[in-house]
Order: C-alpha cells, then sequence, then structure tokens
C-alpha cells in the first residue's frame, strides 16, 4: 500500500520560534546562575515590540531585556522595515513569581506526604506526554520530519555563512514522503518558503535554493522527476518575522517533536524547566522509545506516560509498537519500569536537566540530535 506523508519545519526566525529562542535565552540565563529556579516563561512578538511574561522564582539576578536583544540578534534579526531591530525594539516585562500554590506540589510529592518511600519532587502539572522512535532514519526520527528539519538548517546555514547573501531569517520548509508498505521510498513534494531582500531576483533564488539547499540535503536516490519543488510559491517574501506575523511561544509543537507521524499530549517545550513534566517527561519518554527501537524490541515505538499535579509516579505508562514488536509489549513495559526512573526527579537526574542546555534545543526539533542526553542509546 501507498501513501504520502506531510511534515514541515520552521527557520529560528520564523516569529514563533523567535520566541520559543527568547523564552529559552531567558532560562538558561537563569540556569547559568542558578540550577534549581523555576522558569515558565513565555514570549510575545509583534510589530517592533517584545513583551516577556510568566513566572520565574529564582536566587538569581539576570538583565531580561538583554538577554531578549541578545537573542533577537543572534537569530539575525536587525531590520525594523523588514522585520524587527534588536536594537530599538521595544522590551515590555511582565515577569511574576510561581504560585505558592504549584510550588507546594512540586517542593514535596503526594506520595511522600502520605509516608511512601518516594523521595521525589511533585510533577508540576497534569498531563499525558508522548515519545517516539522508528527505525526509518539513521537518527530514529520519521523520514519526512527528517528531512523538513535538515532544509530549514541548511536554509539557515547557508544565510549565516553568506553562501546566499540575499535571504532573510524568517522560513518555512515542507516535505511529503511516499510511503510503499510503511517504509519511505521517495519525495513526492518539497516546499521551501523564504523570507529574501527587497532587490533578490526571484528566478535566481530558486534557482539557489534547489541547488544549494535541497540538493544538498535530500539524497538523490529519493528524488525522482516526478518529485515537485515549491519555492516561494507565492511569490515575493519581503515582510517576515514579527512585522510580517506575530509570533507566541509554544505554537510550534508538531515541529518541535515528531511532525505529526506520532500523537502529542498538547504541552509546548520552550520557557519551561524540569520540573514541568510538559517538557522533561517528553524528553524522556523519547529515550525510553529510541532504546526500545535501538535495542531491536520493535522497529517503530511509542510511549504515553501521564501525570497529576504534585504526584511523583506517572499515573500510567502505554507502550505501542504498532505491531512491530519482537517480544510482547507488556514485557517491554515491565523492561522499562526496571530500567527508567519515571519520577521528576529520577528523570531531572537521568538527563542531567539543571543545566543551561536549551537555548540548543530549540531550533531544528527536540528530538534526533545526536549531543542531547535523551538521544543516547543504552543497553536495556
Amino acid at each position: 500500500m501507498r501513501k504520502l506523508f506531510t511534515s514541515e519545519s520552521v527557520t529560528e526566525g520564523h516569529p514563533d520560534k523567535l520566541c520559543d529562542f527568547i523564552s529559552d535565552s531567558v532560562l538558561d540565563s537563569f540556569f547559568e546562575k542558578d540550577p534549581h529556579a523555576r522558569v515558565a516563561c513565555e514570549t510575545v512578538a509583534g510589530k517592533g515590540q517584545i513583551l516577556l511574561t510568566g513566572e520565574i522564582t529564582s536566587t538569581a539576578e539576570v538583565d531580561l531585556e538583554s538577554v531578549v536583544r541578545n537573542a533577537i540578534k543572534e537569530v539575525g534579526y536587525y531590520d525594523e522595515k523588514l522585520d524587527i531591530d534588536y536594537r530599538t525594539c521595544q522590551v515590555l516585562i511582565n515577569i511574576s513569581k510561581q504560585s505558592p500554590d504549584i510550588a507546594m506540589g512540586v517542593d514535596k510529592s503526594y506520595e511522600e506526604k502520605e509516608g511512601e518511600e518516594v523521595k521525589s519532587e511533585g510533577a508540576g502539572d497534569q498531563g499525558m506526554m508522548f515519545g517516539f522512535a522508528t527505525d526509518e532514519t539513521e537518527d530514529f526520527m520519521p523520514m519526512p520530519i527528517y528531512l523538513a528539519h535538515k532544509l530549514a538548517k541548511r536554509l539557515t546555514d547557508v544565510r549565516k555563512k553568506g553562501i546566499l547573501e540575499n535571504i532573510r531569517p524568517d522560513g518555512k520548509v515542507q516535505v511529503t514522503v511516499e510511503y510503499e508498505d510503511d517504509k519511505p521510498v521517495r519525495i513526492d513534494t518539497i516546499v521551501v518558503s523564504t523570507q529574501h531582500t527587497e532587490d533578490a531576483d526571484l528566478e535566481i533564488l530558486k534557482k539557489d535554493i534547489k541547488q544549494k539547499v535541497i540538493f544538498e540535503i535530500v539524497p538523490q536516490n529519493l528524488l525522482d522527476e516526478k518529485t515537485k519543488y515549491y519555492i516561494n510559491p507565492t511569490g515575493r517574501f519581503v515582510i517576515g518575522g514579527p512585522l510580517g506575523d506575530s509570533g507566541l511561544t509554544g505554537r510550534k509543537i508538531i515541529v518541535d517533536t515528531y511532525g505529526g507521524y506520532s500523537r502529542h499530549g498538547g504541552g509546548a517545550f520552550s520557557g519551561k524547566d524540569p520540573t514541568k513534566v510538559d517538557r522533561s517527561a517528553c524528553y524522556m519518554a523519547r529515550f525510553v522509545a529510541k532504546n526500545v527501537v535501538a535495542n531491536g524490541y520493535a522497529k517503530k515505538c511509542e510511549i504515553q506516560l501521564s501525570y497529576a499535579i504534585g504526584v511523583a509516579k506517572p499515573v500510567s505508562i502505554l507502550v505501542d509498537t504498532f505491531g512491530t514488536a519482537m517480544i510482547p509489549e507488556e514485557e517491554i513495559i515491565q523492561k522499562i519500569k526496571q530500567k527508567f526512573d519515571l519520577t521528576p526527579r529520577g528523570i531531572i537526574e537521568t538527563l542531567d536537566l539543571r543545566k543551561p542546555i536549551y537555548k540548543k534545543t530549540t531550533n531544528y526539533g527536540h528530538f534526533g540530535k545526536p549531543d542531547l542526553a535523551w538521544e543516547q542509546i543504552i543497553r536495556l
């Protein structure tokens, strides 16, 4: 049976990703000084203006305005007529401390209050979290999002390295993969939309994107004469970033995870410290799922974890191998329970999450990057 599946990625200059990057920059700035800071930071971007809001409790002092401006500069925005200028934009700060009701549940878990031998913080929120892995790529990621991220990253690289001098930071990529009997066999469609300078020649730009972005990333054996390419299909894309569209932290959660190929619990990642299980437990679920596949127990694996606020232990654990398991799924669940500490404290300690590592997770997916702790392969 043949089918098509599509995933998208965006560049770090996309207005929503700019907001994610600012929020994670704030988190890292606090973790550099206070590894136990509680951070839940959201960013809103609009025409010439950035609003930083949320709750932060920490012993550290951080110049938040400087963090915001440096993050915008790092992305590459400096022109208020085209997108936003890190030097002149208005930065509004609206930060309060974490609610004591939430802090109480995190500081001491329900189990500990009830006398159980569970020395762990409680979960910072309720919710269900998913992790996923498949053996169809070297990074154990689905092929559509795997290629979309690489193309989006390449689009940024050719800009920052000066390979293409007429493109700006905002951009989006979409890849449609054709599957036969659940295996990727070819690329059906590639869409690339990139912001560009006023004087860019669109026909030359399209040829350059095809040659220096697409053909540099996508394996030739996946392309054929029927593959369709849509490069800046609307034509002109000069106004971008927060000037072209507002931005908001947490609005690209499918880009952040598996491109829609696997289910998503609904929680966003960026700007949240690891006591928030909608970030840390998703990282752990990916760690577990990847190792189930990498250890040969299944060719494809989805993990669901669910938590209750203030409770340390997961309320439930679900494993779905989509009929690819080499051993019964009940045995896989038992191996998971024996090998992994799925309490908030256990997750934080296993993955070493109290470090300023979060800026490098923001763009081009939180999964599939080999240097991250939750991407490491261990023996089960």
